[in-house]
């Protein structure tokens, strides 16, 4: 088993530090103040720049999605209005997924009568 021994005392004066907030304005490790402004820039600059890419990834990956659901929904059976919903506004996306909740509440009722149905003919072939 591989041993690693720090300074035996570091954890505790690691989490002092920590804990004060790092009030101490000294860098525990001896870098100057200019030293680290640079470094805390030069990274703050490269995480920003990060953004757009990724941003750019993201929206990218979203398109293929949506042209690959619209691309089912065309071959499918499914209902050929909801091609491009992505465009539409707000309300007129209300009004489909009102339409979808009042439909899935129907078929749902539809669905349970079925199996209550079911459950009661084979309860009434067991008592039989």
């Amino acid at each position: 088993m591989l041993k690693v021994h720090l300074y035996p005392n570091f954890g505790m004066i690691w989490g002092s530090w920590t804990l004060s907030g790092g009030k101490y304005e000294v860098c525990p490790f001896g870098f100057s103040d200019t030293w680290q402004l640079i470094v805390n820039t030069g990274t703050t600059i490269i995480t920003f720049l990060m953004v757009f890419p990724i941003q750019n990834t993201q929206n990218r990956d979203g398109a293929e999605i949506q042209a690959k659901l619209d691309e089912l929904i065309r071959v499918s059976t499914a209902q050929n209005v909801f091609i491009g919903i992505e465009h539409l506004t707000q309300e007129e996306l209300d009004e489909i997924r009102a339409k979808c909740e009042a439909k899935a509440e129907t078929a749902a009722s539809r669905a349970e009568a079925a199996a209550n149905r079911k459950a009661a003919k084979a309860a009434e072939e067991a008592i039989s």
